[in-house]
C-alpha cells in the first residue's frame, strides 16, 4: 500500500518525459526508414553482397566502439553535449548519402552515421534514467521504449513504400527531417539542476568512465537475448525462402506490435514485485518463440512466433535497463548506459556473425532451436544471484 501511493506522488509523466520521448520517437523514425532501403540503394550503386553486408558491419562496430566514450563523456561534460553531438552526425550521415556517388563514399557515411548513433542513444538513455522517478523505473523505462518500437514498427514499412514511389532522394530528404526534428526537441529537454550538480561533483577519470562493472550482470543477460535477436534479423529471410514463406516481415510486424503491449505491464510489475519475476517469465517466452519459429511452416506460425518473441524482447529489455540504473550511483549513468547498449550491439553483431557457419551445418531450423537454449540460462543465473544475495545479507 505505502509503495502505491509513493507512486502516485512522483510523477512519471512530465513535459520533459513526453519531450525526450517524442524526440527519441523521431530519431528512431528516421533511422528505421533507412534500415531496409540502405542496402537497395547500395546494390543500385553496383554494390555487391560483401559490400551490402559491410552497411550494417561498419555501422553496428563503430557504434559499439564508440559507446564506452560516450558513456564517459555524458558522466563528465553533461548529457546535452553528447546528444547535440550524436545527433548532428547523424544528420550529416543521412543527408550524405544522397550525395554520394560511390558504394565507397556511402560506406564512409555509415562510420560516421554509426558514431553518431553510439553517442545520441546512449545519451537518450542516460536522460531517461535521470527523468524517470526511481520507485517507477522499470514502467517508466517500458513507456519510453514505446517510441523505440513506434518506429520499428512504422518506419521500415514506410521506408520501403518512399522509396520505390518516390525515390532515393525524399527518403533521405524525410529521414533527415525527422532526425532535424529530434534535436529540435531534444534541445528544450530540462535536466533536473540537482541532477546537474551531482554529476559536476563526481567527474571520474575518462578511463574510468569506459567501462562500468557494476553494470556488467544486466549487459550480459540483454547480450543474451540480442544474441538470438541477431540471428532472427540475419537470417529469417532466407529461412523464409527455405520453407516457402515469402512475407517474412509479418514476424516483425507482429514482434513489435507485442514488443509494445508487454513494456508498460513488464515495467509495472518489475516495480511491483522486482526483476525475477519479470526476467524468468520474459525468458520463457523467448525460449518458447524460438522454439515456435524453428517449426515454422505457415504464415500463420510466423504470427505466433513474433507474438511469443515480442513479449519476451518487451519483457526483457526495459526491465534489465532499469534494473541496471537501480545498481550504479547518478554519476556513473553515463558509463552504465554505454556498458548496457554496448552488450546490446554486441549479441546483435555476435549472433550475426556466428550463428550463420552454425547455420549452414545443421539449418536454420535447428540453428534456432539451438539458440532458444540461451533464454534458458535466464534461470540458472538468477539462481546464483539470488543466492550470493541471501549470502551477501547480514544474520
Amino acid at each position: 500500500m505505502g509503495q502505491s501511493v509513493k507512486q502516485l506522488k512522483e510523477k512519471l509523466w512530465t513535459k520533459d518525459f513526453v519531450l525526450l520521448s517524442l524526440a527519441n520517437l523521431f530519431q528512431f523514425f528516421g533511422f528505421q526508414m533507412l534500415v531496409p532501403t540502405i542496402p537497395l540503394y547500395i546494390s543500385h550503386h553496383g554494390g555487391n553482397q560483401t559490400d551490402v553486408g559491410l552497411v550494417t558491419g561498419l555501422f553496428t562496430v563503430f557504434a559499439l566502439l564508440i559507446r564506452p566514450f560516450a558513456g564517459a563523456a555524458l558522466d563528465r561534460t553533461g548529457r546535452k553535449k553528447v546528444l547535440v553531438a550524436g545527433l548532428l552526425l547523424n544528420l550529416l550521415a543521412i543527408a550524405g548519402y544522397g550525395w554520394a556517388a560511390s558504394v565507397h563514399h556511402i560506406l564512409a557515411l555509415r562510420v560516421l552515421h554509426g558514431i553518431g548513433w553510439g553517442l545520441s542513444t546512449t545519451a537518450f538513455g542516460t536522460m531517461a534514467s535521470d527523468l524517470i522517478p526511481p520507485s517507477r523505473r522499470g514502467e517508466g523505462m517500458g513507456y519510453f521504449g514505446f517510441s523505440t518500437t513506434l518506429a520499428m514498427a512504422v518506419g521500415p514499412l514506410l521506408g520501403i513504400w518512399i522509396l520505390n514511389r518516390f525515390g532515393p532522394g525524399v527518403l533521405f530528404l524525410l529521414a533527415a527531417a525527422s532526425t532535424l526534428t529530434s534535436l529540435a526537441l531534444g534541445q528544450v529537454v530540462r535536466i533536473p539542476p540537482l541532477l546537474k550538480s551531482e554529476t559536476a561533483m563526481a567527474k571520474p577519470p575518462l578511463w574510468a568512465g569506459l567501462f562500468e562493472s557494476s553494470a556488467l550482470f544486466p549487459s550480459i543477460l540483454v547480450m543474451l537475448m540480442t544474441f538470438t535477436y541477431g540471428g532472427i534479423i540475419t537470417f529469417l529471410p532466407l529461412f523464409g525462402n527455405e520453407i516457402g514463406i515469402a512475407n517474412v516481415g509479418l514476424f516483425f510486424t507482429v514482434n513489435a506490435l507485442f514488443l509494445l503491449v508487454a513494456r508498460p505491464i513488464a515495467g509495472i510489475l518489475h516495480d511491483r514485485k522486482g526483476p525475477f519475476w519479470v526476467l524468468v517469465p520474459g525468458a520463457g517466452f523467448g525460449f518458447a518463440g524460438l522454439l515456435a519459429l524453428s517449426h515454422a511452416a505457415t504464415s500463420r506460425d510466423l504470427v505466433w512466433a513474433g507474438m511469443l518473441y515480442g513479449i519476451a524482447f518487451g519483457s526483457i529489455q526495459p526491465t534489465l535497463q532499469a534494473w541496471l540504473i537501480q545498481r550504479v550511483p547518478l554519476h556513473k549513468r553515463g558509463a552504465a548506459t554505454a556498458t548496457f547498449y554496448s552488450a546490446f550491439d554486441l549479441g546483435i553483431g555476435g549472433g550475426a556473425m556466428l550463428l550463420g557457419p552454425f547455420a549452414s551445418q545443421i539449418g536454420f531450423a535447428a540453428m534456432y532451436r539451438a539458440s532458444a537454449l540461451l533464454f534458458a540460462v535466464y534461470p540458472m543465473v538468477f539462481l546464483v544471484w539470488a543466492a550470493k544475495r541471501r549470502s551477501a545479507r547480514p544474520t
